[in-house]
């Protein structure tokens, strides 16, 4: 108790000696910072769309984005998945009724990612469905790359005896 008056009494009403700190300690701002970037880090993979494709390869510009596009992949098995969701065989036309229209009154834009290993003919089926939904709004997902493609003869622009 002597020792709680003594230092009671030695305030004794007069002001503290110490002035403000006029620094600024930044070291608890660098750890928060820190960890959200290993948060961001960690997590910014995880926002592309969780379904594995490999992606053809296309020289073309890309659009702009729109706000919310629905992401209709098809894997390399040839199973379709809206967003990330696995859809049964023929579950594709009553899901894509179940959209409604934005305020504006348009169908959402719909993002098509297919697998290169895909045959043509299911992603044209695909795209096929989405247009007899009402879906006029379709972007194809491709990789960016800076080398033309190679065309190994397949296609020709005329006849060979032609002089």
């Amino acid at each position: 108790m002597a020792m709680g008056m003594a230092s009671s009494s030695r305030r004794g009403g007069r002001r503290s000696k110490r002035t403000p700190m006029a620094e600024i300690n930044v070291t608890p701002f660098v750890d928060v910072m820190l960890v959200l970037l290993i948060i961001f880090m960690v997590t910014a993979p995880l926002l592309n769309s969780g379904v594995p494709v490999e992606l053809p390869d296309s020289r073309a510009s890309a659009l702009p984005q729109e706000q919310d596009p629905i992401t209709i992949s098809i894997g390399a098995t040839g199973i379709i998945y809206l967003d990330d969701e696995p859809l049964a065989n023929g579950e594709l036309p009553g899901r894509l009724s179940n959209i409604r229209p934005n305020a504006d009154g348009e169908l959402p834009a719909i993002t098509l990612r297919g697998d290169r290993a895909l045959d043509y003919g299911r992603v044209m089926a695909v795209m096929g469905e989405l247009n007899r939904s009402g879906f006029n709004r379709i972007a194809l997902v491709t990789n960016g790359v800076a080398a033309p493609p190679q065309m190994d003869g397949a296609v020709s622009g005329g006849s060979d005896s032609e002089q």
